[in-house]
């Protein structure tokens, strides 16, 4: 295979773009039979709860999961984002390849394919195919259920299914950060939502604890993310968004639903951050291995009272701190300054996951919201977004 170079991946991707969004799977199959000889191919997507692989089959079901803590093969390959081999018997091996976009991670490509095929190239070169697959994915998903389908390991309720339709992915990688983001309960989520945008200079995130249970909340949680989004797009500053969406939630709702929501402006040259804290979500903050709750100026939750004004506050953040934000948890029912033992059991998390990625990190910290809500009897909801900055060079 090195000996033709990479030239066969522009054709494989043309191929792949041309392919109906259905089959991109059989055409993959097709196409590396030709180029490496592979025995078989399977395309494996995380599930909504990032507990399992799911081979995407016709028709669709969820038989031969493999479980992303069992440790095996392609659930490393997942969990680190590194390619990792399997050999057998028969001569082969299996290559189990990240499929990703940017950092949002979507499954694992499975290759099997004769030892005497493998080669440097020859993995450099199907990494590469399978980030093209994932980028195809993303496209795909606009137009057929199948990869929908194929991440549900049961039904999702309609509330779940309007909360995973806004989410912009869970994770997102450039040169001046990495973030992670997840939330559970993964299959009947209501209200807690994330949301992100990035530019040549700034980066946005807001995170949302949408009031209430079930439909209700994420009838709430749309509009709050719908509005602001187009103040956002509107090109004004952080204070004006949460203004705006503050007088779309009242407009609608009229005091009676609210919407604490926590926004923040990132400056990509300068690590200089905006920030408006309007409710409940909390800020932490990981600086050389202390962590510690960033106490912000507490502003009135988002369609409280009509035409609030919110004033941004600074923020800086330094080359290799780790900012986490998190909904749902045990901020939620004690009174402002005072730390409980569910606070310590979410700071000591945060401590042990510091040298996990944003990914893992936010993971095992929603696992940690969760696990105190089932002890405190707090809403069900959590999100966490976690982000690793490094700063422009």
């Amino acid at each position: 295979m090195s000996d033709r170079g990479g030239a066969w991946l522009e054709a494989a991707e043309n191929a792949l773009r041309a392919a109906p969004p259905e089959a991109l799977l059989p055409t993959a199959r097709k196409l590396l039979a030709t180029q490496v000889q592979a025995r078989y191919v399977t395309l494996l997507l995380a599930d909504y709860g990032l507990t399992e692989l799911h081979p995407v089959t016709t028709p669709t079901h969820t038989t031969h999961t493999i479980a992303l803590r069992d440790g095996a093969p392609a659930a490393r390959a997942f969990v680190a984002g590194a390619t990792t081999l399997e050999a057998d018997v028969a001569g082969t091996v299996t290559l189990h390849l990240p499929v990703a976009v940017r950092g949002d991670r979507l499954g694992v490509l499975s290759v099997n394919l004769p030892k005497p095929s493998l080669g440097l190239t020859t993995v450099m070169e199907l990494r590469s195919f399978a980030t093209a697959m994932g980028h195809e994915l993303v496209i795909a998903d606009r137009h057929t259920d199948l990869y929908l389908r194929a991440r549900r390991r049961q039904r999702l309720t309609l509330a779940a299914e309007m909360q995973w339709q806004l989410l912009p992915g869970r994770g997102f990688v450039r040169d001046e950060y990495t973030l992670g983001a997840h939330v559970e309960p993964a299959y009947a989520v209501g209200g807690d939502n994330f949301d992100w945008s990035t530019s040549d200079d700034h980066l946005t995130i807001t995170v949302t604890n949408g009031s209430g249970h079930g439909l209700a909340a994420a009838l709430l949680t749309n509009l709050t993310v719908s509005a602001l989004r187009n103040a956002r797009r509107a090109g004004v500053s952080l204070a004006d968004q949460a203004c705006l969406a503050d007088q779309a939630i009242y407009g609608e709702y009229s005091g009676r639903r609210c919407s604490p929501t926590l926004l923040l402006r990132f400056n990509l040259a300068t690590g200089q951050a905006s920030v408006v804290d309007a409710g409940s979500p909390q800020l932490f903050r990981l600086r050389n291995g202390t962590v510690e709750r960033v106490d912000l100026e507490a502003q009135l939750p988002l369609g409280m009272f009509e035409e609030t004004d919110y004033r941004e506050q600074p923020l800086g953040v330094a080359v290799n701190d780790r900012l986490v934000i998190a909904t749902s948890g045990p901020h939620s029912t004690r009174t402002p300054g005072a730390d409980g033992p569910g606070e310590d059991a979410l700071l000591a998390t945060i401590v042990a996951t510091r040298d996990a990625s944003p990914h893992e990190a936010a993971r095992i910290l929603v696992e940690q919201l969760m696990r105190v809500a089932d002890d405190e009897d707090l809403p069900g909801d959590a999100a966490v977004v976690c982000l690793d900055w490094r700063g422009r060079a």
